[in-house]
């Protein structure tokens, strides 16, 4: 209901508001990010915690969250295929694109050990998601009458969610830890204080990017750009503006691992959180279409497996050229899925 009269309120406003709207929410979301990162690795350094680790729990549970709203919501509200193509396509344009535009603006630093860690889980996510989506018989119809992402399912999904962030936070208590700064001696509540700061900085990148998605919508039918290319483009894409504006931020500012944690940890989530949470409020789960099993499910392992490819065998860092093949491959799946 609130979500209604609101986007009704978006429809109203004149040309001048609706532009200063989506120029204010640019700026909020910008802010918003640049304030994450720095108490991100403000947390890291003073806690001991890889900026790897805080960026694929805590940073990624914060920036997931327009893809879990929108999906959930969308599954409620009678919409459970939508709810399944924001997960698969924000783990596409997640890897992809926003990977590889972090990747050119400045190449990624790597930590091998929790890359390799992570990354694994990452790839094992999404075949398990593929896997779980399959029906019980008869595989070979798939292609024709696609399968099916259970409740039950979900609800495992869920637990294998909790299971995840529990033993992140072990593998982050037996790691090495960081030097910590001299101050935080001196004022034990200071890790708090920023963990406040930085639970303030996600709700402002959170909210800018709910008010920011449905302008933008607003301004394309405006502009009478078709709805399918909006549904095609702006759900997904829209969702996972948290996501790239964390990332693009922490490249700028050199914290290549903070991004990368990010991603990974945003494609763990929109299996695990995003599609769990959304299967698992419908009474007959997410319906998987024929063309999921043709074209998105294999563009998603593609681009998982290119990602995974690609930290096996770089050394320190992801270079610009391989910036540049994470965004081929984005645009290639993209285009292919508008020919297809």
């Amino acid at each position: 209901m609130i979500e209604q009269l609101f986007h009704n309120f978006i429809s109203q406003l004149s040309w001048p508001f609706l532009i200063i709207a989506i120029i204010s929410c640019l700026l909020v979301l910008a802010k918003g990010a640049d304030l994450l990162v720095n108490q991100a690795v403000l947390l890291s350094s003073r806690s001991g915690i890889p900026k790897v680790v805080v960026g694929a729990t805590i940073i990624s549970l914060g920036t997931t969250a327009p893809e879990a709203a929108v999906s959930v919501f969308s599954a409620i509200q009678g919409r459970p295929g939508m709810a399944l193509g924001n997960a698969v396509g924000s783990i596409i344009c997640d890897t992809g694109l926003i990977l590889g535009l972090a990747c050119l603006i400045s190449p990624l630093k790597l930590d091998k050990v929790l890359i390799n860690r992570q990354g694994w889980i990452q790839l094992g996510c999404g075949a398990l998601l593929i896997v779980s989506c399959l029906p019980s018989t008869q595989f070979s119809k798939v292609f024709h009458q696609g399968g099916n992402l259970s409740r039950l399912s979900g609800f495992c999904f869920l637990f294998l969610l909790f299971a995840y962030l529990w033993i992140s936070t072990l593998w982050a208590r037996k790691g090495k830890p960081l030097e910590r700064f001299q101050e935080t001696r001196h004022d034990p509540n200071n890790n708090f204080k920023i963990l406040m700061s930085l639970l303030f900085s996600l709700g402002l990148v959170v909210a800018s990017s709910s008010i920011l998605v449905p302008s933008v919508s607003e301004a394309s039918k405006r502009m009478q750009i078709p709805d399918s290319i909006i549904a095609a483009t702006l759900v997904a894409f829209g969702t996972s503006l948290p996501e790239l504006v964390t990332a693009i931020t922490a490249a700028r500012r050199n914290h290549g691992d903070l991004a990368i944690g990010n991603v990974i940890g945003a494609d763990i989530l929109n299996v695990l959180f995003v599609a769990g949470a959304s299967a698992a409020a419908t009474k007959n789960g997410l319906p998987a279409p024929s063309y999921f099993f043709s074209l998105y499910f294999p563009s998603m392992m593609f681009i998982l497996i290119v990602f995974r490819i690609g930290t096996l065998g770089a050394k320190t860092h992801l270079n610009r050229g391989f910036g540049v093949i994470l965004l081929t491959c984005y645009l290639a799946v993209t285009i292919l899925s508008y020919v297809w």
